[in-house]
């Protein structure tokens, strides 16, 4: 039997198609251009058809691609009607965790990889403690290791890296988590190495990035975090010794479901680019 192509593919050509090429269809779904640009490939693989001509002006529909726009009219009406039930209807939510400054990145970036448009609904659940994802605390969990236990299951996305930031280089003392609180690796580095350097605590490691940023102190954060602040700058060399790596980690069932693989698809897009 002849490989049928995805419903998603089909909505993602009929986006591009409709929209002038790859640029509008990301802006319309949220996915980049060079997903789409795979997508649209596995597409042709997959019907054996050649649907765009590729050039200096984009992608413009073939002989073969206008047909298939147009076959794909009714499929459209049904899409729409289709989603109007879902607007109107509960989506599924899909619970993610992550640590502090993962889950501000998450939150600060939501346009890149989420909009209305999904078929699920992030909730985010902020932790510095690993939800218990194979008893189903959360669907998807951001984790410094990769998973241990068989029952679940790892994406690689990315390096992460650590640096000392402070709003100048005339700031001194450090910006440390409080002891009353549960030590992540970075905080818990800190203290090992400055104890005697650290001028201010607080219980919220949000906390800490206002006050470095107010000129109260150095703080310790992952790159990703502290090269988008404007009022802070990068103090010294990064810390190799918290370098690690950085994983998408759901219960190996859970990642057949299509909301949990879409959600993981458009994460790890967004984490790795």
């Amino acid at each position: 039997m002849k490989e049928m192509p995805s419903l998603d593919d089909l909505m993602l050509f009929l986006a591009v198609a409709d929209n002038g090429g790859l640029a509008g269809a990301a802006r319309l779904t949220g996915r980049s251009v060079p997903t789409l640009s795979r997508r649209m490939q596995q597409l042709e693989r997959v019907l054996e058809l050649v649907l765009f001509s590729r050039g200096k002006q984009g992608y413009i529909l073939t002989a073969q691609g206008r047909v298939l726009r147009e076959n794909l009219s009714e499929f459209q009406g049904i899409e729409r009607d289709l989603r109007k039930v879902l607007e109107h209807g509960p989506r599924p939510q899909v619970r993610i965790t992550a640590g502090s400054w993962t889950a501000l990145f998450l939150a600060q970036n939501l346009p890149r990889f989420w909009n209305q448009t999904c078929a699920w609904v992030p909730d985010f659940m902020e932790s510095t403690v690993p939800l218990d994802i194979a008893r189903r605390g959360a669907d998807i969990g951001l984790r410094n290791a990769p998973p241990e236990q068989p029952w679940l299951a790892g994406r690689r996305t990315r390096r992460v890296t650590y640096a000392v930031y402070a709003r100048s280089i005339e700031v001194k003392g450090f910006l440390g988590l409080s002891e009353r609180v549960r030590q992540t690796p970075s905080a818990k580095w800190v203290w090992d190495t400055y104890r005697e350097d650290i001028s201010i605590t607080a219980t919220n490691p949000r906390m800490l990035l206002d006050l470095a940023c107010a000129g109260a102190g150095l703080v310790v954060l992952p790159c990703f975090v502290g090269e988008t602040v404007q009022e802070l700058q990068q103090i010294g060399e990064r810390i190799e010794a918290l370098s690690h790596e950085e994983w998408l980690v759901c219960h190996h069932e859970a990642r057949h479901d299509r909301v949990i693989r879409d959600a993981l698809d458009r994460l790890s897009e967004l984490l790795c680019s």
